[in-house]
């Protein structure tokens, strides 16, 4: 019996040595050193603690045992307990937005100018804190708190590519149509996007909330009415580097975002135009050049849910992503959205993006009730007032959140036990913290960038 005893003691110990060291050395690969000394110091805790059991009584070794098995199915249980939010309905906003409301259009308001005079009279409660915004370095700006002139130089050139690409969002159509079944062609559409360097793409309907009401920025006349006769939407999704935006908010993480948004708007441009050239209307939407609210449209194809920080959360990649839209009237199958409660849940636990956000501009409450829809509101205007002071988009709440560790095969298990069980998804939160702390420092940012 004592044989027996030692060699599953000993291969507990093993055990526990292996997993937590193949954890270590895939938190060094990517970039978390706090994980990877937390991971190391448990293998060696964890494996030297079960080793010297072996020293107990074959009796103590037995209740040791014994012991375990029964923590094993406790936790076992308390995974299959329907222990948190579990049910979630469709949250469908009752009212629409109007673009010129956005903080990014704003933002491009001149004073003197005739839309800026117009926009004010319309909504004289923005002016001032829009007016304090103004009096801030701005994004990229030489005098702003983390200004780099070298490394700010390659987001700006990004944004230029962007801009190019917002006369191409539309064109003429091919006089001659190629046709297919709705099923097949949505499934080739959705292939080609991802073909063009999409990581996953979704379909659905054209509600009347995913437009906004008037146009705030982009090609059109300033404050027109929003109409587009279109019925279908392809929303799609491309990851964004995970090494870059752990520097957040410093400038690796906006040189990601930047490319990143030229990526969304360099395939749903293709995207866009593949489909006209098969003889149906269609209209890509990118950055500044907008009719419709891209995580609404993604949350509706089915590509994942809005968290607390107000963007959308995917399975795989959490908010690490940018998105494309590309609208048409070309009949397509829609993807079938089911609300996930399982991120909502998350979301309503973890409060880490909150608690990071330099701005408290996130919310610590639960969702409230706005325009129809339970949602986390953002303080968008203290969220981009700062970013005009730092001179970056941030993006210390995508950075911290747990759902944005890489898509690897360590945190694939994670997010299987998050998706399946609210006490994983308590456990996973805490452990979360353990590892790589409540407020974790920003990651140090690629070497090729470290210059001055």
């Amino acid at each position: 019996m004592e044989t027996l005893t030692h060699t599953v003691l000993w291969i507990i110990g093993g055990m526990i040595f292996i997993i937590f060291s193949a954890f270590g050395l895939v938190s060094i690969h990517e970039g978390e050193y706090r994980a990877a000394r937390v991971a190391f110091g448990a293998a060696i805790l964890g494996a030297l603690s079960i080793l010297l059991c072996t020293l107990l009584p074959v009796s103590g070794q037995m209740i040791l045992l014994s012991g375990m098995i029964l923590a094993g199915i406790l936790v076992m249980i308390l995974f299959l307990l329907p222990i948190g939010r579990n049910q979630e309905s469709p949250q469908i906003p009752g009212n629409r937005v109007d673009e010129r409301d956005i903080q990014f259009a704003r933002a491009r308001l001149e004073p003197g100018t005739v839309n800026y005079n117009n926009y004010y009279s319309l909504r004289p409660e923005n002016k001032a804190i829009d007016d304090q915004i103004r009096a801030r370095p701005g994004l990229l700006s030489p005098r702003a708190k983390y200004a780099n002139p070298l490394l700010f130089a390659a987001p700006d050139a990004s944004f230029f590519l962007t801009g190019a690409l917002r006369e191409a969002v539309d064109g003429p159509v091919s006089t001659s149509r190629q046709a297919l079944p709705p099923e097949k062609m949505t499934h080739y559409l959705k292939d080609l996007a991802k073909y063009y360097g999409a990581l996953d793409a979704g379909v659905t309907e054209l509600k009347p909330y995913h437009l906004y009401t008037h146009i705030g920025r982009g090609t059109g006349e300033y404050g027109a009415p929003i109409t587009l006769d279109h019925s279908w939407a392809i929303a799609f999704t491309v990851e964004m580097d995970h090494a870059m935006i752990g520097a957040n908010p410093t400038t690796p993480g906006i040189m990601e975002s930047a490319k990143e948004y030229v990526e969304s708007a360099r395939i749903a441009v293709q995207l866009a135009a593949a489909i006209r050239n098969l003889g149906y209307p269609a209209r890509a939407h990118i950055d500044g050049n907008y009719r419709v609210i891209a995580p609404l449209l993604a949350r509706d194809a089915g590509l994942g849910e809005i968290g607390r920080m107000g963007l959308l959360i995917t399975p795989k990649y959490g908010p690490r992503v940018r998105l494309g839209v590309v609208t048409t009237s070309l009949e397509l199958v829609p993807d079938i959205y089911k609300p996930d409660p399982s991120i909502i849940d998350f979301c309503t636990i973890c409060k880490k993006c909150a608690v990071n956000c330099p701005s408290r501009s996130i919310p610590f409450d639960d969702r409230q009730e706005n325009g129809g829809a339970l949602r986390w509101q953002v303080n968008a205007e203290t969220c981009f007032h700062y970013w005009n002071v730092i001179g970056t988009d941030c993006g210390v709440c995508m950075t911290v959140c747990p759902y944005s560790h890489p898509n690897s095969p360590a945190h694939h298990v994670i997010r299987w036990g998050i998706d399946r069980s609210g006490f994983f998804r308590r456990f996973a939160n805490f452990m979360d913290d353990v590892f790589y702390g409540k407020k974790p420092a920003p990651r140090t940012a690629p070497k090729w960038t470290q210059v001055s």
